[in-house]
């Protein structure tokens, strides 16, 4: 797949090295242009872009950068991505920690990424928010590894889940289907699953055990 990713950071860097590993071409951006990223393209191959260009003729968009700065991204980030692309965020709510307060997650109900797409005005998939960054380059484990680790991903479209579960498949990890965006709080920051390194059924579990009610150190 054209796979363009915006932001470089930890999460960012990493699926970089492991996506153009597996023979995606991709490009990556980050809020301060290409030419900073110019040792991760030599090391990876991947192609080095200005945010507004990082979407063009992907079919698949991961958008990974701090929260607050979603809003920031520039208004045509997606015009020029492939028909039917699907849009990953993998980004998480810090308001005490980074991003202040932001009403609309924080009054109007919404989970983080009902209101990443909102910001970006297309429906995305979750996936990647609770995962340690390192583990994308460590952990990865052929399907039937009793330490294969699993990763809840979140979504409303079917088929768009469904790419990005076999995408995270092809990575070496597993996949639990956590339902909906709506139901995403399942996986945001400080619940059962947050964090957590374990396969299929100890993740089924965790998001079981999830409240909705947003944690003290994680509201604003």
């Amino acid at each position: 797949m054209k796979i363009g990713i915006i932001g470089a950071g930890n999460i960012g860097g990493n699926l970089t090295r492991r996506l153009t590993s597996l023979g995606h071409r991709v490009s990556v951006a980050n809020s301060r242009g290409p030419e900073t990223l110019a040792d991760l393209a030599a090391e990876t191959g991947a192609t080095a872009v200005a945010a507004a260009e990082a979407a063009r003729g992907a079919e698949l968009v991961v958008v990974t950068v701090p929260l607050k700065n979603v809003p920031d991204l520039p208004e045509d980030l997606l015009a020029g991505a492939a028909e039917g692309f699907v849009l990953v965020d993998t980004n998480n709510y810090y308001p005490q920690q980074r991003d202040g307060r932001i009403d609309a997650i924080e009054d109007g109900g919404l989970t983080e990424s009902r209101w990443v797409e909102q910001q970006l005005g297309h429906p995305v998939v979750k996936a990647f928010n609770g995962t340690y960054a390192q583990d994308i380059l460590d952990a990865p484990r052929p399907a039937g590894d009793p330490e294969r680790i699993a990763l809840p991903v979140a979504g409303d479209d079917p088929a768009a889940k469904q790419l990005v579960r076999e995408l995270i498949d092809a990575l070496g990890f597993d996949t639990v289907d956590s339902g909906g965006i709506d139901d995403s709080w399942r996986q945001q920051p400080d619940t059962p699953v947050y964090g957590l390194r374990a396969g299929t059924e100890a993740v089924t579990k965790a998001l079981a055990e999830a409240s909705p009610e947003r944690p003290a150190n994680f509201r604003g």
